[in-house]
């Protein structure tokens, strides 16, 4: 047993135990000497006794077996220098073989090494173009995917105009996506504009989607009753009536391929979202970071319908700012601020509706809103100063993303584009069951719970936004140096409308300071005449002494 306070236990044992262990070794030994004995093994090597000195020729005995001796280390000698030649032999052949094979290998690395250098960088906008290229020839029903919030924001023409000019008649679908950020007015009034051109799907994806081995995981561990998660991110409403609209249609085509089904879009707008709430696992890489998708993906759907996402549409740099911010990845790049997206956004929306919607005070300029936001949510730095950065991140990540419930009023056009004819319309609309389709629209906006009108943001759209298809069409982008927080204070003059002139107008004048009532000393008036200054004004102490 260890002793509490030595570090290492004590090796002292009963004497009645220590005898007992040499009795049983000292046996031990005997029976192994019994045992050599029997077999006529012994330890010991018996002593050369020599040559006896009595014996004749003494002499030459010894000589002949000193030459034997000698002769036989020789021998010894020479088979180590054999062996040693040998080894030597094989070590130059594999030295020759390594070097004739190192020349082959080195060329192999730098072959390798200039198809690295000179393959494509995925991060690049021609890569992204000829990858969203790709998608639009493969596939023969093109969905684009549109944010609610901002439908035509989201619409992209030359996009639009290209999939109606390739071969092969291929159709175009419009999916209404994040319908539960926006009012239930507002969706109804964009189908029914939407629904002029193409034929329009609601949709609400899922965006707590996980991995199929954490499902299976999960699975294990059910309760009775099956409770199931019908939270508002959990849930996803609209699927099965997309599913059922690309089945017929595929049936209806009696291809004997699968459907191919080309998800397209800008970024963030929940391409990746709808192939995994399709799909009902985690398919495609899906996030709050824009630009996550980088290639083509197809993903099996049923057996004879496949979806295959696509990167995000590249916006052209000629768009306004606040569809920049919304739908480009310049923040993400470095070609604009974080700071500056912020400000854009600011300017587009109703300054009220944001302070109720963060319970935020008052504020003059971005920069304000961004260090009350900052406290409010506790990005704090060293000293309490408010991480400006951090927070204008958090609240383009909620803009971007299926957070902030945001609308844009519903605006009819009165003819088509340029690349639209009422033919074209008619044939976009043929082929699909639009009576199943008006149905699935109708049960969606039923299930989803949209937000009041009131709680909702409104925001003015700048239109459709100009996309890039083509590498020629991609021109090189002038970085534009990050301004300061100082410089952004300077530059952020919020857009006035006409009706808000003169509130602007009394809300320039410089703050006047309050009035200080001073307490004012009653003065008596003095008396100064000639009389008065002829007389003599020594002081009498008979006056106040007598």
């Amino acid at each position: 047993m260890k002793r509490p306070k030595l570090k290492k236990a004590s090796k002292r044992i009963s004497c009645s135990k220590r005898y007992k262990i040499q009795k049983k070794v000292r046996e031990h030994l005997k029976k192994l000497r019994k045992e050599a004995k029997k077999k006529g093994v012994s330890k010991r090597v018996k002593k050369d006794p020599g040559v006896p000195s009595s014996a004749p020729f003494k002499e030459e005995v010894l000589r002949e077996a000193e030459q034997r001796r000698i002769q036989i280390e020789e021998e010894k000698t020479k088979k180590r220098e054999i062996v040693k030649e040998e080894r030597a032999k094989k070590r130059k052949k594999e030295k020759s073989a390594i070097k004739e094979t190192e020349p082959n290998a080195k060329k192999a690395r730098k072959e390798n090494g200039t198809k690295l250098q000179a393959g494509p960088d995925r991060n690049s906008k021609q890569f992204l173009c000829s990858e969203l290229n790709k998608v639009i020839d493969a596939s023969d029903v093109v969905i684009q995917v549109l944010d609610a919030r901002d439908p035509v924001g989201c619409r992209c023409p030359q996009l639009e105009e290209a999939v109606l000019q390739r071969e092969g008649k291929k159709k175009l679908l419009l999916v209404l996506n994040k319908i539960d950020l926006v009012p239930k007015e507002n969706v109804e009034r964009w189908i029914q504009c939407l629904q002029k051109e193409f034929p329009v799907v609601l949709f609400k994806a899922s965006t707590q989607i996980q991995d199929k081995t954490v499902q299976a995981k999960k699975s294990r561990i059910v309760a009775s009753n099956e409770v199931l998660d019908r939270s508002r991110a959990a849930a996803c409403y609209g699927s099965s009536c997309l599913a059922e609209l690309l089945s017929t249609y595929a049936t209806n085509t009696k291809e004997e391929v699968s459907l191919k089904v080309g998800v397209v879009g800008f970024p963030n707008v929940g391409k990746s979202s709808l192939i995994n709430s399709m799909k009902g696992i985690l398919a495609c890489n899906a996030g709050v970071k824009r630009g996550i998708t980088k290639s083509m993906q197809e993903v099996h759907i049923t057996k004879n319908v496949k979806l295959i996402d696509s990167p995000g549409v590249v916006a052209s740099p000629s768009n306004p700012k606040a569809s920049m911010a919304l739908r480009s990845l310049q923040v993400e790049e470095g070609q604009e601020t974080v700071l500056e997206a912020v400000r854009t956004l600011l300017k587009q929306c109703d300054k009220s509706q944001i302070m109720l919607q963060y319970t935020l005070p008052d504020f003059r300029n971005s920069l304000e809103f961004l260090t009350l936001f900052a406290k409010r949510r506790g990005y704090l730095q060293k000293g309490g100063v408010a991480n400006t950065e951090q927070a204008a991140a958090a609240f383009l990540a909620d803009w971007t993303g299926a957070k902030m419930s945001y609308h844009c009023k519903a605006t009819e056009s009165k003819s088509h584009p340029a690349y639209l004819s009422d033919a074209v319309v008619a044939e976009m609309q043929s082929g699909w069951d639009l009576i199943q389709l008006e149905k699935g629209n109708k049960e969606c906006l039923q299930g989803v719970k949209c937000p009041n009108q009131a709680s909702s943001i409104g925001f003015t759209s700048k239109g459709p936004t100009v996309g890039l298809l083509n590498v020629s069409e991609v021109s090189e982008i002038k970085l534009h140096a990050p301004t300061t927080e100082s410089e952004a204070v300077q530059n952020d003059e919020p857009e006035q409308m006409p009706g808000e002139l003169n509130k602007t107008e009394e809300l320039e004048k410089p703050p006047t300071m309050p009035l200080i009532k001073i307490p004012l000393k009653v003065r008596f008036p003095i008396d100064i005449t000639l009389s008065a200054a002829s007389v003599n004004d020594a002081y009498d102490f008979n006056m106040d002494f007598k």
